[in-house]
C-alpha cells in the first residue's frame, strides 16, 4: 500500500494511542458500529485532509467501516503524531501522507497524493486540499460531487470561493454545527492551547498579562482557561460587539498596539494575519511569547520579526528565541503554527468525540443529498447536531427532560397572555 510515513515501526505505539483516544469517543463509536453493519459510504472515494492526530484516526476507521475508500494528508506541517500516522498505515489499512515537521514542498505533495486518490468527497481542515484542487489540480474536479470542512478559516475561504462562483461542488461546513464550535472551538482549543505553551515553555501563568487576540469562540475558551489559571487577561478585538462581550465579561480590552506593551504572552485566535507586527515587536517586553491558536502561521509577521532581530536559536523544542538590537528576547512557538497541535497532541478527544461524529453524519447526510444540492455551503442539519448532543450526554451519564405535549403546545400558541 501506498504511503510515506515518517517510521513505519512505531506503528504499535500508535495503535496504543487510538485506542487511549476511542475509549473517550463513545458517540463515535456508536456511529461506527452503526457505520459497520450499515455500510452507508460504500461506494465513495474519500480524500481527507486533516490532522493526523489519534482522534482522527479513529474518524477515518469510522469512515472505512462504513464502506469508504480513504486517503489521508495533513492539514498542517507540525500536526501529523507519527506513531498514529504509521498505525493507519499498519494496523488499519489507511493510506497516510503525513509526517511531522514536513517542509511546504513535502507538505503540497502530500495533498497531491492524497489527490491522486481521484476521490469523489474531500474532507478538509483549512480548506489546501480544496484550494488545491480547483487552482492546480482543476482536471479532477468533474469527479469531486460534494466534501465537507472542518473548521472556521477554511468555511470563510470557502465561502469567499462560493460567493466569487468558484466553488464547484457542495460543502458542509461542520464547523457551524453547535456541538463543534461552541464545545471544539472553545473547550477544545481553550486547554489546548493553553496545554501547548505549557509544554513548550512550563511558565507559570498566574500572575502573567495574557493577551488574546480575538473573541470568537476559541479566544472567549482561551479567555477563561488563562483567567482561571490565574493570568491578567487582556483581549484584543475588532468587533465593538464581541469587545464589548470581553469587557463586560470582566477582560480589559485594548488595541494591539496598546497591548503590545503590556503582554507577556500573546495568542493570536483570529484566523486573520498579522495580528502583531512590525510596529508591535520594537515594544515588547523582554521574554514576550507569541503563541498561535488561530490557523495559518499568518497571525504574527514572522518575516518582519526575522528582520528586525539580530539572531534566532531554538532554546527548546517548539520555542524559538529572538534576540532584538536592545537585547530583549522575544519567543515564537512551534513557529508560529498552531501551537495545540504543534507542541501538544491537539484537543482532548472527549471534545472531538462530537465533532467528528458530526464529519460522519454530515458524510452521511451528504451521501443521501448530494443531487439536490447547488455548488455552495451548507450547514449541519439541526436534527444532527441535537442528536450529536443527546448521545454525548447519554453517554455522561446525563439525563435532560422533553415538554410533555402540554408544554410544546404552549410554547407555539400566540393566545395565552397574562
Amino acid at each position: 500500500m501506498k504511503h510515506d510515513v515518517a517510521d513505519i515501526g512505531l506503528a504499535d505505539a500508535g495503535r496504543l494511542k487510538i485506542e487511549w483516544a476511542d475509549r473517550q469517543m463513545p458517540v463515535l463509536a456508536a456511529i461506527r458500529q452503526r457505520f459497520t453493519d450499515e455500510r452507508p459510504l460504500a461506494g465513495w472515494k474519500i480524500s481527507a485532509c486533516l490532522h493526523v492526530t489519534a482522534e482522527t484516526a479513529n474518524l477515518v476507521r469510522t469512515l472505512a467501516d462504513g464502506g469508504a475508500d480513504v486517503v489521508l494528508c495533513s492539514s498542517n506541517p507540525l500536526s501529523t503524531q507519527d506513531d498514529v500516522a504509521a498505525s493507519l498505515v499498519v494496523h488499519y489499512g489507511i493510506p497516510v501522507y503525513a509526517i511531522k515537521g514536513e517542509d511546504r514542498e513535502s507538505y503540497y505533495a502530500h495533498i497531491g497524493a492524497a489527490l491522486d486518490h481521484k476521490p469523489q468527497i474531500t474532507m478538509d481542515d483549512g480548506a489546501d486540499l480544496v484550494n488545491e484542487l480547483h487552482t492546480k489540480r482543476t482536471e479532477l474536479l468533474d469527479l469531486v460531487v460534494g466534501g465537507t470542512e472542518e473548521t472556521t478559516t477554511g468555511v470563510i475561504r470557502l465561502r469567499a470561493m462560493a460567493k466569487a462562483g468558484k466553488l464547484r461542488y457542495p460543502v458542509v461546513a461542520v464547523n457551524e454545527a453547535l456541538t463543534k464550535h461552541l464545545f471544539d472551538n472553545r473547550y477544545g482549543t481553550g486547554q489546548s492551547a493553553i496545554d501547548g505553551i505549557l509544554r513548550a515553555t512550563n511558565i507559570l501563568f498566574a500572575g502573567k498579562t495574557v493577551v488574546v487576540g480575538g473573541y470568537g469562540w476559541v479566544g472567549r475558551g482561551i479567555a477563561s482557561r488563562a483567567h482561571g489559571m490565574g493570568a491578567n487577561v487582556v483581549v484584543c478585538e475588532v468587533d465593538p460587539i464581541r469587545g464589548l462581550e470581553a469587557a463586560m465579561d470582566g477582560f480589559r480590552v485594548m488595541n494591539a498596539a496598546a497591548s503590545a506593551r503590556v503582554g507577556d504572552v500573546f495568542i493570536s485566535a483570529t484566523g486573520n494575519l498579522n495580528v502583531w507586527g512590525a510596529s508591535h515587536f520594537p515594544v515588547m517586553p523582554d521574554g514576550a511569547i507569541l503563541a498561535n491558536a488561530g490557523h495559518f502561521n499568518d497571525e504574527f509577521e514572522l518575516g518582519a520579526l526575522e528582520e528586525q532581530s539580530e539572531s534566532s536559536r531554538e532554546v527548546r523544542p517548539f520555542t524559538r528565541e529572538y534576540l532584538m538590537p536592545d537585547g530583549r528576547r522575544i519567543y515564537v512557538l512551534a513557529d508560529g503554527r498552531l501551537v495545540n497541535l504543534g507542541a501538544a497532541e491537539g484537543h482532548p478527544a472527549l471534545v472531538m468525540d462530537m465533532s467528528f461524529a458530526n464529519q460522519a453524519l454530515g458524510l452521511e447526510w451528504l451521501r443521501e443529498h448530494v443531487t439536490e444540492l447547488d455548488p455552495d455551503v451548507y450547514g449541519i442539519p439541526d436534527d444532527i447536531d441535537r442528536e450529536v448532543a443527546r448521545v454525548k450526554l447519554e453517554s455522561m451519564g446525563i439525563r435532560i427532560d422533553r415538554l410533555t405535549p402540554e408544554q410544546q403546545a404552549y410554547s407555539e400558541s400566540w393566545e395565552s397572555g397574562t
